[in-house]
Protein backbone atom coordinates (compact mmCIF):
# COMPACT_ATOMS: atom_id res chain seq x y z
CA UNK A 1 0.00 0.00 0.00
CA UNK A 2 3.07 2.26 0.88
CA UNK A 3 4.60 1.82 -1.99
CA UNK A 4 1.15 2.59 -4.49
CA UNK A 5 1.07 5.30 -2.42
CA UNK A 6 4.30 6.86 -3.11
CA UNK A 7 3.63 6.03 -6.98
CA UNK A 8 0.69 7.88 -7.34
CA UNK A 9 2.27 10.83 -5.14
CA UNK A 10 5.33 10.96 -8.04
CA UNK A 11 2.46 10.56 -10.72
CA UNK A 12 0.99 13.32 -9.40
CA UNK A 13 3.20 16.00 -9.25
CA UNK A 14 4.26 15.12 -13.25
CA UNK A 15 0.30 15.32 -13.76
CA UNK A 16 -0.87 18.20 -12.43
CA UNK A 17 0.06 21.88 -12.24
CA UNK A 18 1.75 23.33 -9.29
CA UNK A 19 -0.60 26.26 -8.46
CA UNK A 20 -0.04 28.58 -5.45
CA UNK A 21 -3.17 29.79 -3.65
CA UNK A 22 -2.90 33.44 -5.12
CA UNK A 23 -3.83 31.65 -8.56
CA UNK A 24 -6.80 29.90 -7.16
CA UNK A 25 -7.99 33.23 -5.85
CA UNK A 26 -7.58 35.58 -8.90
CA UNK A 27 -8.66 32.62 -10.87
CA UNK A 28 -12.23 32.38 -8.74
CA UNK A 29 -12.17 36.82 -8.73
CA UNK A 30 -12.50 36.74 -11.80
CA UNK A 31 -14.88 34.56 -12.65
CA UNK A 32 -16.95 36.33 -10.20
CA UNK A 33 -16.02 39.85 -11.99
CA UNK A 34 -17.61 38.16 -15.24
CA UNK A 35 -20.73 37.17 -13.01
CA UNK A 36 -20.88 40.49 -12.09
CA UNK A 37 -20.25 42.02 -15.43
CA UNK A 38 -23.09 40.09 -17.21
CA UNK A 39 -25.42 40.57 -14.02
CA UNK A 40 -24.89 44.35 -14.28
CA UNK A 41 -24.85 45.11 -18.08
CA UNK A 42 -27.27 42.01 -19.41
CA UNK A 43 -29.72 41.25 -16.56
CA UNK A 44 -29.46 44.86 -15.12
CA UNK A 45 -33.10 45.29 -17.01
CA UNK A 46 -35.16 42.39 -17.40
CA UNK A 47 -35.12 42.08 -21.38
CA UNK A 48 -35.41 39.26 -24.02
CA UNK A 49 -32.20 38.58 -25.37
CA UNK A 50 -31.09 38.65 -29.39
CA UNK A 51 -29.57 36.53 -31.14
CA UNK A 52 -27.14 39.40 -32.22
CA UNK A 53 -26.47 39.95 -27.84
CA UNK A 54 -26.45 36.39 -27.45
CA UNK A 55 -23.39 35.94 -30.17
CA UNK A 56 -21.43 38.68 -28.99
CA UNK A 57 -21.83 37.37 -25.51
CA UNK A 58 -20.76 33.72 -26.75
CA UNK A 59 -18.05 35.29 -28.60
CA UNK A 60 -16.76 36.67 -25.41
CA UNK A 61 -16.89 33.86 -23.02
CA UNK A 62 -15.10 31.74 -25.77
CA UNK A 63 -12.28 34.43 -26.25
CA UNK A 64 -11.66 34.31 -22.43
CA UNK A 65 -11.90 30.46 -21.91
CA UNK A 66 -8.86 30.65 -25.00
CA UNK A 67 -7.12 33.49 -23.30
CA UNK A 68 -6.86 31.42 -20.07
CA UNK A 69 -5.78 28.39 -22.19
CA UNK A 70 -2.88 30.71 -23.99
CA UNK A 71 -2.21 31.65 -20.50
CA UNK A 72 -1.64 27.91 -18.82
CA UNK A 73 0.44 27.20 -21.90
CA UNK A 74 2.79 30.33 -21.45
CA UNK A 75 3.09 29.78 -17.52
CA UNK A 76 2.63 25.82 -17.39
CA UNK A 77 3.40 23.94 -20.53
CA UNK A 78 1.80 22.72 -23.95
CA UNK A 79 0.68 19.66 -22.07
CA UNK A 80 -1.11 21.38 -19.70
CA UNK A 81 -2.66 23.53 -22.29
CA UNK A 82 -3.67 20.74 -24.21
CA UNK A 83 -5.31 18.93 -21.13
CA UNK A 84 -7.46 22.14 -20.52
CA UNK A 85 -8.69 22.52 -23.96
CA UNK A 86 -9.56 19.01 -24.79
CA UNK A 87 -11.45 19.09 -20.84
CA UNK A 88 -13.16 22.53 -21.87
CA UNK A 89 -14.14 21.54 -25.72
CA UNK A 90 -15.77 18.36 -24.13
CA UNK A 91 -17.53 19.79 -20.95
CA UNK A 92 -19.24 22.60 -23.37
CA UNK A 93 -20.20 20.09 -25.79
CA UNK A 94 -21.97 17.93 -23.00
CA UNK A 95 -23.53 21.63 -22.17
CA UNK A 96 -25.17 21.46 -25.53
CA UNK A 97 -27.03 18.33 -24.98
CA UNK A 98 -28.07 20.09 -21.60
CA UNK A 99 -29.52 23.06 -23.36
CA UNK A 100 -32.84 20.73 -24.58
CA UNK A 101 -33.49 19.66 -21.16
CA UNK A 102 -33.65 23.41 -20.28
CA UNK A 103 -35.84 24.43 -23.12
CA UNK A 104 -37.96 21.98 -21.86
CA UNK A 105 -37.83 23.11 -18.51
CA UNK A 106 -38.38 26.80 -19.35
CA UNK A 107 -40.95 25.90 -21.74
CA UNK A 108 -42.61 23.90 -19.19
CA UNK A 109 -42.89 25.99 -16.24
CA UNK A 110 -43.78 29.05 -18.93
CA UNK A 111 -40.81 31.12 -17.80
CA UNK A 112 -41.27 34.61 -19.49
CA UNK A 113 -38.61 35.46 -22.30
CA UNK A 114 -37.34 38.75 -19.86
CA UNK A 115 -36.60 36.41 -17.21
CA UNK A 116 -34.56 33.52 -18.69
CA UNK A 117 -31.79 34.87 -18.32
CA UNK A 118 -32.05 35.58 -14.71
CA UNK A 119 -33.27 31.56 -14.14
CA UNK A 120 -29.71 30.48 -16.13
CA UNK A 121 -27.49 32.93 -14.20
CA UNK A 122 -28.84 31.72 -10.94
CA UNK A 123 -28.82 28.01 -12.23
CA UNK A 124 -25.31 28.63 -13.15
CA UNK A 125 -23.96 29.74 -10.18
CA UNK A 126 -25.42 27.27 -8.20
CA UNK A 127 -23.79 24.40 -10.81
CA UNK A 128 -20.20 26.05 -10.10
CA UNK A 129 -20.62 25.28 -6.46
CA UNK A 130 -22.09 21.99 -6.86
CA UNK A 131 -19.53 20.94 -9.13
CA UNK A 132 -16.83 22.21 -7.49
CA UNK A 133 -17.65 19.96 -4.68
CA UNK A 134 -17.93 17.21 -7.09
CA UNK A 135 -14.11 18.12 -8.35
CA UNK A 136 -12.61 18.60 -4.57
CA UNK A 137 -14.23 15.30 -3.11
CA UNK A 138 -12.82 13.53 -7.41
CA UNK A 139 -9.80 14.94 -6.82
CA UNK A 140 -9.14 13.76 -3.34
CA UNK A 141 -10.00 10.18 -4.45
CA UNK A 142 -7.90 9.82 -7.52
CA UNK A 143 -4.72 11.02 -6.04
CA UNK A 144 -5.28 8.15 -2.95
CA UNK A 145 -6.84 5.46 -4.99
CA UNK A 146 -5.86 4.20 -8.67
CA UNK A 147 -8.96 1.83 -8.60
CA UNK A 148 -11.09 4.93 -8.54
CA UNK A 149 -10.42 5.13 -12.27
CA UNK A 150 -12.06 1.53 -13.22
CA UNK A 151 -15.26 2.91 -11.59
CA UNK A 152 -15.08 6.22 -13.43
CA UNK A 153 -14.71 4.27 -16.96
CA UNK A 154 -16.97 1.69 -15.74
CA UNK A 155 -19.67 4.54 -15.49
CA UNK A 156 -18.86 6.42 -18.30
CA UNK A 157 -19.09 3.22 -20.74
CA UNK A 158 -22.68 2.44 -19.00
CA UNK A 159 -24.06 5.55 -19.92
CA UNK A 160 -22.66 6.28 -23.11
CA UNK A 161 -24.51 2.42 -23.87
CA UNK A 162 -27.43 3.79 -22.12
CA UNK A 163 -27.59 7.11 -24.46
CA UNK A 164 -27.10 5.14 -27.51
CA UNK A 165 -30.29 2.75 -26.36
CA UNK A 166 -32.43 5.27 -25.14
CA UNK A 167 -35.39 6.10 -27.31
CA UNK A 168 -37.04 9.28 -27.70
CA UNK A 169 -38.46 10.78 -24.78
CA UNK A 170 -41.58 12.54 -24.81
CA UNK A 171 -40.55 16.34 -24.43
CA UNK A 172 -43.15 16.90 -21.72
CA UNK A 173 -40.71 18.07 -18.36
CA UNK A 174 -41.17 15.37 -15.43
CA UNK A 175 -40.41 16.75 -12.10
CA UNK A 176 -38.18 14.93 -10.20
CA UNK A 177 -38.08 14.49 -6.20
CA UNK A 178 -36.15 17.61 -5.52
CA UNK A 179 -38.79 19.55 -7.25
CA UNK A 180 -42.20 17.19 -5.88
CA UNK A 181 -40.56 17.78 -2.53
CA UNK A 182 -40.48 21.69 -2.54
CA UNK A 183 -43.85 21.94 -4.00
CA UNK A 184 -45.25 19.44 -1.20
CA UNK A 185 -43.28 21.54 1.69
CA UNK A 186 -43.98 25.10 0.83
CA UNK A 187 -46.73 26.69 -0.94
CA UNK A 188 -46.22 27.89 -4.79
CA UNK A 189 -48.15 30.90 -6.38
CA UNK A 190 -50.05 30.21 -9.38
CA UNK A 191 -48.26 33.93 -11.50
CA UNK A 192 -44.74 35.10 -11.68
CA UNK A 193 -43.82 38.14 -9.72
CA UNK A 194 -41.29 39.06 -11.35
CA UNK A 195 -37.84 37.46 -10.43
CA UNK A 196 -38.83 37.10 -6.95
CA UNK A 197 -38.80 33.79 -5.26
CA UNK A 198 -40.78 34.53 -2.40
CA UNK A 199 -43.67 36.44 -1.77
CA UNK A 200 -46.15 37.42 1.25
CA UNK A 201 -49.39 37.05 0.25
CA UNK A 202 -51.83 37.59 2.85
CA UNK A 203 -49.48 36.90 5.93
CA UNK A 204 -48.40 33.91 4.59
CA UNK A 205 -44.81 33.42 1.99
CA UNK A 206 -45.17 31.73 -0.63
CA UNK A 207 -42.40 30.91 -3.15
CA UNK A 208 -43.24 31.33 -6.72
CA UNK A 209 -42.49 29.16 -9.88
CA UNK A 210 -39.29 31.39 -10.45
CA UNK A 211 -38.06 29.63 -7.10
CA UNK A 212 -39.28 26.38 -8.16
CA UNK A 213 -38.08 27.07 -11.92
CA UNK A 214 -34.32 27.25 -10.47
CA UNK A 215 -34.52 24.54 -8.23
CA UNK A 216 -35.38 22.19 -11.39
CA UNK A 217 -32.53 23.51 -13.14
CA UNK A 218 -30.25 23.52 -10.55
CA UNK A 219 -31.01 19.36 -9.96
CA UNK A 220 -30.96 19.01 -13.37
CA UNK A 221 -27.31 20.42 -13.63
CA UNK A 222 -26.64 18.20 -10.52
CA UNK A 223 -27.70 15.21 -12.34
CA UNK A 224 -25.04 16.28 -15.45
CA UNK A 225 -22.36 17.00 -13.36
CA UNK A 226 -22.37 13.05 -12.67
CA UNK A 227 -21.28 12.59 -16.09
CA UNK A 228 -19.14 15.67 -17.05
CA UNK A 229 -16.99 14.89 -13.67
CA UNK A 230 -15.88 11.66 -14.16
CA UNK A 231 -15.65 12.39 -18.16
CA UNK A 232 -13.30 15.43 -17.87
CA UNK A 233 -11.12 13.63 -15.36
CA UNK A 234 -10.75 11.08 -17.66
CA UNK A 235 -8.81 13.58 -19.61
CA UNK A 236 -7.00 15.72 -17.22
CA UNK A 237 -6.52 14.74 -13.08
CA UNK A 238 -5.14 18.07 -12.13
CA UNK A 239 -8.16 19.21 -10.06
CA UNK A 240 -7.44 23.49 -11.17
CA UNK A 241 -7.73 22.73 -14.28
CA UNK A 242 -10.98 21.01 -14.10
CA UNK A 243 -12.65 23.48 -12.35
CA UNK A 244 -11.35 25.95 -14.82
CA UNK A 245 -12.70 24.27 -18.05
CA UNK A 246 -16.13 23.57 -15.92
CA UNK A 247 -16.57 27.04 -14.91
CA UNK A 248 -15.70 28.41 -18.64
CA UNK A 249 -18.18 25.51 -20.52
CA UNK A 250 -20.84 27.06 -18.05
CA UNK A 251 -20.22 30.44 -17.97
CA UNK A 252 -20.89 30.15 -21.83
CA UNK A 253 -23.14 28.08 -21.46
CA UNK A 254 -26.68 30.80 -20.81
CA UNK A 255 -25.59 32.54 -24.15
CA UNK A 256 -25.12 29.74 -25.90
CA UNK A 257 -29.11 29.11 -24.66
CA UNK A 258 -30.33 32.25 -26.23
CA UNK A 259 -27.84 31.64 -29.68
CA UNK A 260 -28.49 27.76 -30.65
CA UNK A 261 -32.65 28.35 -29.76
CA UNK A 262 -34.12 26.00 -32.17
CA UNK A 263 -30.91 24.44 -33.88
CA UNK A 264 -30.74 22.23 -30.96
CA UNK A 265 -33.40 19.99 -32.45
CA UNK A 266 -31.53 19.59 -34.96
CA UNK A 267 -28.59 17.81 -34.07
CA UNK A 268 -30.41 14.68 -34.13
CA UNK A 269 -27.25 12.80 -33.86
CA UNK A 270 -25.79 14.57 -30.86
CA UNK A 271 -26.77 11.64 -27.70
CA UNK A 272 -24.86 9.21 -30.51
CA UNK A 273 -21.79 11.86 -30.60
CA UNK A 274 -21.85 12.55 -27.27
CA UNK A 275 -21.96 8.59 -26.07
CA UNK A 276 -18.95 7.89 -28.45
CA UNK A 277 -17.25 10.57 -26.50
CA UNK A 278 -18.07 8.84 -23.18
CA UNK A 279 -17.39 5.48 -24.20
CA UNK A 280 -13.66 6.67 -25.73
CA UNK A 281 -13.10 8.19 -22.20
CA UNK A 282 -14.29 5.36 -20.34
CA UNK A 283 -11.76 3.28 -22.44
CA UNK A 284 -8.95 5.64 -21.67
CA UNK A 285 -9.55 6.03 -17.63
CA UNK A 286 -9.85 1.98 -17.41
CA UNK A 287 -6.52 1.81 -19.58
CA UNK A 288 -5.11 4.65 -17.24
CA UNK A 289 -5.89 2.26 -14.20
CA UNK A 290 -4.74 -1.25 -15.71
CA UNK A 291 -1.41 1.11 -16.97
CA UNK A 292 -1.47 2.14 -13.06
CA UNK A 293 -1.48 -1.40 -12.04
CA UNK A 294 1.50 -2.32 -14.42
CA UNK A 295 -1.12 -4.26 -16.56
CA UNK A 296 -0.93 -2.69 -19.94
CA UNK A 297 2.56 -1.64 -21.44
CA UNK A 298 3.15 1.36 -21.35
CA UNK A 299 2.73 2.19 -25.12
CA UNK A 300 -1.40 1.57 -25.23
CA UNK A 301 -1.46 4.83 -22.52
CA UNK A 302 -3.41 7.01 -24.93
CA UNK A 303 -2.04 10.52 -25.02
CA UNK A 304 -3.45 14.21 -24.94
CA UNK A 305 -3.20 14.99 -28.99
CA UNK A 306 -4.82 11.76 -29.67
CA UNK A 307 -8.02 12.32 -27.28
CA UNK A 308 -8.59 15.66 -28.70
CA UNK A 309 -8.07 14.80 -32.09
CA UNK A 310 -10.76 11.89 -31.61
CA UNK A 311 -13.15 14.28 -29.30
CA UNK A 312 -12.90 17.00 -32.12
CA UNK A 313 -13.87 14.94 -34.85
CA UNK A 314 -16.67 13.27 -33.40
CA UNK A 315 -18.05 16.51 -32.92
CA UNK A 316 -17.48 17.65 -36.43
CA UNK A 317 -19.13 14.59 -38.02
CA UNK A 318 -22.03 14.27 -35.44
CA UNK A 319 -22.63 18.29 -36.61
CA UNK A 320 -22.49 17.76 -39.99
CA UNK A 321 -24.43 14.23 -39.81
CA UNK A 322 -27.13 15.96 -37.86
CA UNK A 323 -27.66 19.21 -39.88
CA UNK A 324 -27.73 17.14 -43.40
CA UNK A 325 -30.26 14.86 -42.29
CA UNK A 326 -32.47 17.52 -40.49
CA UNK A 327 -32.38 19.66 -44.20
CA UNK A 328 -33.14 16.23 -45.83
CA UNK A 329 -36.09 15.44 -43.55
CA UNK A 330 -36.96 19.16 -43.70
CA UNK A 331 -37.08 18.75 -47.69
CA UNK A 332 -39.22 15.74 -47.47
CA UNK A 333 -41.51 17.14 -45.41
CA UNK A 334 -42.00 20.12 -48.25
CA UNK A 335 -42.09 17.68 -50.92
CA UNK A 336 -44.61 15.27 -48.94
Amino acid sequence: MGVETNVLAQQAQVDTLSVPWWVWLATLGGLAVLLLLDLVVVDRKPHEVTTGEAAKWVSFYVGCAILFGIGVWLFGSYHFAVEYFTGYITEYSLSVDNLFIFMVIMSSFAVPSIHQHRVLLIGIVLALVMRGAFIAVGAQLISRFSWVFFIFGAFLLWTAVSMVRKKDEDEQYQENRVVRWVRKAYPVTEDYHGTRMTVKLEGKRWLTPMAVVIVAIGSADLLFAVDSIPAIFGITQDAFLVFAANAFALMGLRQLYFLLGGLVNKLVYLSVGLAAILGFIGAKLIIHALHEYHLVPTWLEIGNFLSLGVIVVILTITTIASLAKSKRDEQAFQNG
